[in-house]
Parts: C-alpha cells; structure tokens; sequence
C-alpha cells in the first residue's frame, strides 16, 4: 500500500480514468504510474502515487473505468489537479460506453496547452490538427538508462508485496507532430497504454517494423480520421513543460447530436 498520512484529512472522488502514463521510479514509492481523469463534475484529477502493476481485482482499474478513490491534498505538488491516493481505497465503479464519451469530454477541450495554463490548469484535453505519428529507435544508452531504473523501481517493493518482474522498455520513442491554436508543437507520448501495445503486436507479428506499421497505420490514418484526443499535463517542477499523456480514441461528435 502506498504511506498516506491517516491524520490528514481525506476527501472522496470518483472520475472516469484517461491517462496512464509510462511508470516512474519514486525513491520512496518504487515503481509509480501517474494517472489522470475527469470526474462527472468535469474537475481534471491527477491521482498519484499509483503502483498500478501491484493493484488487483477491483482495484486494477484501465482506460474509462470510473474509479472510486480517497486522496489527501498532496504537500509536495501544489498543482490544483493533484490528488496523493490511498491505494487501498481505489474501486472500480462503472465504466464510460465509447457512444457516451465524445458527448461528455467534447465541452472539457482546450484550444492549446496555453491557453490551459492560462486558466490555471496543469492537465487538459486537446483536439489536435494536422497530426503526425512518427518513431524513433533509441539508443542503447538510453536503453540500458531505462532498464536500471526499472530494477531498481521493482527492487524498492515492500517485502509484504507480490515480486514483480522489472519492466522491458520500449526500444522506440513514439512522437507526434501537430497543431493546436497556439501552433505547430512536437510531443513525445508517455502513454503506456500505446508502449504496451507495441509489445502485443510484436508478440504476436513476430518483428517489429509490423508492429510499428500497425501503429503507424492507426495513428495516421483510423485514429485522426474517425476522432482522436490528446491528453497533455504539464511537470511539476517545471510547469512551462507540457507532456503527452495519453493518445485517447474518441469520436468526432456527430452534428445532430449538438442539438
């Protein structure tokens, strides 16, 4: 379970889960994923520390699932958005159906990472235009960097934790060139969700420039045609810097339904 301080006070929330982002090593958390969401309200929760891979049953929660969750108001993140979760208290309640979501994140859009900040938030959902998924190889450097830290995230586990195996990083940086109103940007995607597919794809075509076409081939072309979001937060410690988080399938609202 992830320390909480049981003298603060608690709050309650429930939020639809858009964001998962590649896990982190925390020093005194071990492997952390950050995940965020948007309650019915239209309220943008940042719910960290999250040892995702340690959560089970009801509590192992994935993209639009409703999560039930209590959190404290975290000393170290000042952001408006940031919730420091009891990871013992996240429940899956419900989900979002794919006909639903177009209808209930359409009004949440930002017309750039600017004008989010601008309005005071550090998470937002953008409609971006003129999109170019691409992918670079990375070096081994990196590589050998990313599976350290790896080790020693699941080596950090408390002796009461199931064992996990460390993470295999992805040997590709995914990107995405686009444009929003405040102008052309180049993000890399921190998305696990689309790291972890690359690796189901490669499992089962058996190489990776299959995997990497079958990418491609979605997020050029059935991804941006049929309806696609961005969700985007910015770094803490540096709140100028604004990330790709999540690379999100939704459709484009029909017109009859804006009435």
């Amino acid at each position: 379970m992830s320390p909480i301080d049981m003298s603060a006070t608690l709050q309650s929330s429930r939020a639809i889960i858009l964001v998962k982002a590649l896990p982190q090593l925390s020093s005194r958390h071990g492997e952390t994923v950050c995940c965020a969401g948007v309650t019915a309200y239209g309220e943008f929760k940042r719910l960290f520390p999250v040892r995702f891979r340690h959560l089970k049953g009801e509590s192992a929660f994935k993209r639009w699932d409703w999560v039930k969750f209590s959190y404290r108001v975290p000393t170290s993140d000042r952001r408006a958005e940031s919730c420091h979760v009891a990871e013992e208290s996240i429940l899956i309640d419900g989900d979002l159906p794919r006909g639903e979501r177009s209808k209930f994140l359409d009004p949440l859009i930002s017309g750039s990472a600017k004008q989010a900040a601008a309005k005071g938030k550090s998470l937002a959902l953008l409609r971006p235009r003129s999109t170019e998924f691409y992918y670079r190889r990375k070096s081994e450097k990196t590589l050998e960097s990313e599976r350290n830290a790896y080790k020693k995230a699941v080596s950090q586990g408390s002796f009461l934790d199931d064992p996990l195996e460390a993470i295999e990083p992805t040997p590709y940086h995914f990107k995405f060139r686009f444009i929003d109103d405040d102008g052309r940007h180049d993000y890399t995607n921190a998305d696990w969700e689309l790291h972890a597919w690359f690796f189901r794809l490669q499992r089962e075509l058996g190489n990776d420039q299959a995997a990497l076409d079958m990418i491609s081939q979605k997020m050029n072309g059935d991804y941006p045609r049929n309806g696609m979001m961005f969700a985007i937060g910015n770094i803490a410690k540096r709140p100028q810097v604004w990330q790709l988080l999540g690379v999100l399938r939704v459709d484009h609202q029909s017109q009859s339904s804006l009435f």
